[in-house]
């Protein structure tokens, strides 16, 4: 595979340019999303259900905190795009400087919160009955190695700003391959438990920064000086305006794992919280080839719109939908036929299971198949209401960018939720997640198009 440099993005075909920053990003993102379910494995089998649960009430803390880089990041590289369309390599600097300070001064912020509320935050998520020990065990070790992630994830989206996806891809799988080699060792060889599950986790995420790290100090094209670290006002209001739509949309799904963890135990105890964390792990991995077509073509349609190159952005749109649709309609019939089979990977068929592992096994394997259904069920329409809110997000329009992406999981998706949980309870919970991606999707459509005939088209 050819290595792409930014002026690249300005020149190469849309499709060639969609599959080379498509398929790295896309094996990144399987990698990544392999090791939560086969870590997720590992842990049910060698540990126990309680413990998949467990790890899924501490995910969405250590998901903001790795977000608000993710949220740099993108906001970020959403102008380093841009300016590199543009030929400002000055402001790109610039840009990447401020990037690096920002994040590490919000994620360790956020990280000194995290471990002085620990007793709070982990039963506000879920945390309770059996589920609390095992939680707080992995949550205070993994917070220690959130802000290598942050600046992993921060560093991350500017090598695909540059035009250099295949970095980008071993980034992502640096952390996935260490983690699932440390399971193996920690928890299985170690017999560490929830312990070891944590310090895997931890280890992949040092082991990914320092690997960033090197490429930027060895190979990147962006090599900021010192007065590019000197914060400039104008330049984090933008980043932050359009990174706010990330971490909006990270904080909206850890405030949904809050609800639905909470929410679902209620309606079932813990064998409802360990359906949701195997439905959500599938997720991650289910949809890595919709998400990978996704940032493949943020630094596209970045780079054209500043270039003012409006044919290659509104090409760029088209394929990016079209190819997305394909992917997510095979991922679909997939998970609608063999949802049981799916969640049998995650349960133990240890022989010395007690008879409380044994009855939630049981309930889990009865609930996942019509869940996971319900949850997929509008998957081969779900590529252009992602496509549709990050173009918004490429090309700098933040209110856009913001409003359509809380549409599926927060506008919508929580008053359906709680609605339809009042109505038909467990049932309607699943049943929501289908109604809010059917509504999202046609707003974004409405939305995007009115954008595409009024920018791109008229210009």
């Amino acid at each position: 595979m050819a290595k792409l440099s930014p002026e690249v993005l300005g020149t190469e075909s849309i499709g060639k340019l969609l599959v080379k920053q498509a398929i790295p990003a896309s094996i990144g993102i399987l990698v990544m999303s392999l090791n939560v379910l086969v870590d997720s494995v590992f842990v049910g089998n060698w540990i126990g259900t309680t413990a998949i649960a467990a790890i899924n009430v501490v995910l969405p803390v250590s998901f903001f905190i790795g977000a608000l880089g993710m949220a740099v990041g993108i906001g970020g590289s959403s102008i380093v795009s841009r300016a590199l369309g543009a030929k400002n390599q000055e402001k790109a600097l610039h840009t990447f400087g401020n990037q690096i300070g920002l994040t590490l001064v919000v994620c360790t912020l956020m990280v000194a919160l995290g471990l002085g509320f620990v007793d709070t935050l982990i039963p506000a998520f879920g945390g309770k009955g059996a589920i609390y020990e095992p939680a707080k065990v992995y949550y205070q070790i993994v917070l220690y190695g959130v802000p290598f992630l942050g600046l992993s994830m921060m560093g991350n989206t500017v090598i695909r700003a540059e035009g250099k996806p295949k970095v980008a891809m071993v980034a992502m799988i640096i952390p996935s391959v260490t983690n699932l080699l440390s399971d193996y060792l920690f928890i299985y060889v170690f017999d560490w438990g929830m312990h070891g599950a944590a310090w895997a986790t931890t280890l992949g995420y040092l082991l990914c920064f320092l690997y960033i790290l090197y490429h930027f100090l060895t190979g990147s094209s962006l090599k900021p000086t010192l007065k590019h670290f000197r914060f400039k006002i104008d330049l984090l209001k933008e980043m932050g305006s359009l990174g706010f739509v990330t971490l909006s949309r990270q904080a909206t799904t850890s405030i949904n794992y809050l609800i639905l963890n909470t929410l679902l135990f209620t309606l079932g105890g813990e064998a409802l919280v360990a359906v949701y964390a195997i439905i959500g792990r599938t997720l991650m991995f289910a949809l890595f080839p919709v998400f990978g077509v996704t940032q493949g073509f943020l630094p596209i349609a970045g780079y054209n719109y500043g270039a003012q190159r409006y044919d290659r952005v509104k090409e760029s749109i088209v394929k990016a939908i079209g190819f997305a649709a394909l992917l997510a309609t095979l991922v679909f019939v997939l998970l609608f036929l063999f949802p049981t089979q799916i969640a049998e990977l995650f349960l133990s068929n240890r022989p010395d299971l007690s008879l409380e592992e044994l009855a939630i096994n049981n309930t889990v394997l009865e609930k996942v198949g019509t869940a996971m259904r319900w949850v997929f069920g509008a998957t081969p329409i779900i590529a252009l209401q992602l496509i549709g809110a990050a173009y918004f997000q490429a090309i700098g329009k933040v209110k856009p960018a913001l409003w359509l992406t809380l549409l599926r999981q927060g506008i919508i998706f929580i008053p359906t939720l709680y609605l339809m949980a009042a109505l038909y309870e467990e049932q309607g919970v699943w049943q929501s997640f289908f109604i809010a991606d059917v509504l999202a999707t046609i707003i974004t459509a409405y939305f995007l198009i009115k954008e595409v005939r009024k920018t791109l088209i008229s210009s």
